[in-house]
């Protein structure tokens, strides 16, 4: 409902289908449309209700631009300067709170209870919701594979894992509706679903994983992971024609279509929130989140958030984004790729700091090391009510398919990491695929305890030889082999997102037809790292550490533009000769070239470009080289320029009727 000093305006017309104004008597009116057609065929998720929540949160909006021009300004005035990030001045107030930096790390806030469906969270599962291109009942397959997996909890992506051509944002939002309603549809598909994993089950573990699907459904948290501020939504806009929040639009729709249902069920309302860098990032979705609470008269602190800590920066602020979110924050959790691209961005400017092979970064390299460190001493730092908050480990990308060899290979390794994981103090850690959660739960089925909630660490210290720690290098490969699984991904993952598959299995095209060496889960973040190294690798003169006989380099050259071009052109070469299985065929003349040339634009351009996916984004639904070429050209000399990232939708206009599915979902 509305509050009583709300006004709401709805204008249709033919160019403009839904105009909502929402004039509170606190901000100056603000508009927002959406594209024609967009309410008539999604009218169960964009719902006049989910458009006046949208409304209500509209004039966030410009907060969240002045914060993202920050961002930017902050990189650019410490390239200028050469100067690292540090940590804050403990007088500095925390968003709007009153709280200091020092009172948050001394745990002078009030945080939140851990709801019970949280208490245990062994392994959380993540993916998204939806697949690109799919009629219904096949796209919510992926909801009941995540419901019947037997993880704790499932991250439905509405990020770096969902692809977001045509309307695939808004098919996550239905399905995960569907599911959480238990429509008819849902629970058809589901049936047959608990059937299939009961066939694999008994194949690979020899025994069946369901017993009763329907209890089975209820054994999963549903959790979801909204876009970060950095995105701009692609079906709803300023009524200006200037791009609105997708940070917005995803907590309007799917905590207004899901509240009620979750509620009834017993269930909390949880999301994860990614890319945030700094305390007063983390205050303005407090803020989002309270207003949407009020809106939809819920009590404060009823959502409940973890905070993915994906940026370099955020670690220097973990105690202060604790405290900004306040009653909404359960948990941190510790990822690596977008973590890596993070500490390559931000240090651009530092000729000295290059990194490694990707593969060498894992969790106990250097400036890794310390930030996961960082994270579980903030976590068990206790609250003024003695709470403390939980920690979520990292990221399982292996998958068990592959040759017998192989899969034991992987799956060895995966229960390692677990094992590291949860001595280190993570309470449970996260999945790409639901048949890993039968391989990496036992590690904390073993142990037994529901999680590790204020197990004892040392306290947080705020010196500079902590600062020092979180850019530590250490020695490691830096090679062909590197640059060439650094390409063939990077190539491959662009091609998978333009296809509208945001997480996708991949491998280095060299070992293509080798099942010993198995597909790998790669989203976003992968995609991003790989660029940002391949950039450093360029523009500092980084030299290799090894000889490669194929290129005839040696130990010490340094990696130029004329190496990168070579291996371009071969790594794009093995993929275009590549079968169906690796790379669509229907892909070879449409997205494969585009992704080429974003990937040859963002390494040899001098200013590193801020987020890969903005190159990705305004090229989504277009398969014209040419145009591609000119929208890259286009975001490149805008960033040049004044600093502006091109976010919005380019191609805002009709739905077309390639994006249109059926008006309504079948249903009872």
């Amino acid at each position: 409902m509305f509050n009583a000093e709300d006004l709401v305006i709805l204008h249709q017309d033919r160019k403009n289908p839904i105009l909502m104004q929402l004039v509170p008597t606190h901000t100056r009116p603000i508009g927002i449309e959406a594209r024609d057609g967009l309410t008539t065929v999604y009218p169960d998720v964009v719902t006049p209700e989910a458009m006046a929540a949208i409304s209500t949160l509209a004039d966030l909006d410009a907060r969240r631009r002045t914060l993202m021009a920050a961002r930017i300004e902050r990189r650019a005035l410490r390239a200028e300067n050469h100067e690292r990030i540090g940590f804050l001045p403990a007088t500095d107030i925390v968003g709007r709170s009153g709280i200091t930096a020092q009172d948050a790390r001394d745990g002078r806030f009030t945080g939140s209870e851990i709801p019970a469906d949280l208490r245990r969270q062994w392994v959380q599962g993540t993916g998204p919701a939806a697949k690109p291109d799919a009629p219904l009942e096949s796209s919510i397959r992926n909801v009941a594979y995540a419901l019947l997996s037997g993880a704790d909890g499932w991250m439905f992506d509405g990020e770096d894992a969902l692809g977001q051509t045509s309307t695939m944002s808004l098919d996550n939002q239905r399905n995960l509706k569907l599911a959480i309603a238990r429509d008819p549809v849902f629970s058809s598909v589901a049936e047959q679903v608990a059937s299939d994993m009961n066939d694999w089950a008994t194949r690979f573990l020899g025994h069946p994983i369901i017993d009763d699907w329907q209890r089975q459904l209820d054994v999963t948290t549903k959790i979801f992971r909204a876009r970060g501020l950095h995105l701009d939504d692609r079906h709803i806009r300023s009524a200006d024609g200037s791009g609105f929040s997708a940070s917005i639009v995803d907590l309007a729709l799917y905590v207004t279509n899901n509240a009620a249902n979750l509620i009834d069920a017993g269930s909390s309302i949880v999301l994860y929130i990614p890319k945030i860098q700094t305390a007063e990032e983390a205050a303005l979705w407090n803020d989002m989140l309270c207003r949407l609470e009020d809106h939809l008269d819920l009590g404060t602190g009823t959502i409940k958030t973890y905070v993915l800590v994906e940026q370099l920066e955020a670690s220097f602020q973990l105690m202060e984004i604790r405290a900004a979110l306040g009653t909404h924050f359960v948990g941190f959790n510790t990822g690596r790729w977008d973590y890596i691209n993070s500490v390559a961005d931000a240090m651009a400017w530092e000729p000295t700091l290059v990194n490694p092979n990707i593969d060498a970064i894992t969790m106990t390299y250097g400036y890794m090391k310390a930030y996961e460190d960082r994270v579980r001493r903030a976590v068990n730092t206790p609250d003024a009510n003695g709470r403390s908050a939980l920690w979520q480990g990292g990221m399982e990308p292996n998958i068990p398919v592959g040759s017998d060899e192989g899969v034991a290979t992987g799956m060895a390794r995966a229960v390692a990491g677990g094992e590291r994981e949860q001595r280190a103090g993570a309470s449970g850690k996260w999945v790409a695929h639901w048949k890993m959660v039968h391989i990496v739960r036992p590690v904390w089925e073993r142990v037994g305890e529901d999680n590790q909630l204020g197990r004892e660490f040392p306290p947080l210290t705020y010196t500079d030889e902590d600062a020092a720690g979180l850019l530590a290098l250490e020695p490691a490969p830096r090679t062909v082999r590197g640059a060439r699984d650094l390409l063939s991904v990077a190539l491959q993952y662009g091609n998978a997102f333009g296809q509208g598959m945001q997480a996708a299995a991949l491998k280095p095209a060299d070992h293509f037809g080798d099942d010993d060496v198995l597909y790998l889960m790669e989203d976003m973040a992968t995609g991003e790292i790989r660029l940002s190294i391949l950039w450093e690798w360029i523009h500092k003169g980084a030299t290799l550490t090894d000889g490669d006989v194929e290129t005839a380099t040696e130990a010490g050259e340094p990696f130029g533009a004329e190496l990168f071009e070579r291996l371009l052109d071969e790594e794009y070469d093995k993929l275009l000769r590549a079968d169906d299985r690796d790379v669509h065929d229907d892909s070879k003349q449409t997205t494969l070239p585009i992704a080429r040339a974003i990937v040859a634009a963002y390494v040899h351009n001098d200013i590193k470009p801020p987020w890969y996916i903005d190159l990705l984004n305004i090229n989504l639904d277009n398969h014209d080289l040419d145009i591609a070429v000119a929208r890259i050209e286009r975001y490149l000399g805008a960033f040049r320029t004044d600093r502006t990232r091109i976010t919005e939708n380019i191609d805002f206009s009709p739905l077309t009727n390639a994006e249109l599915p059926d008006p309504q979902p079948r249903s009872s």
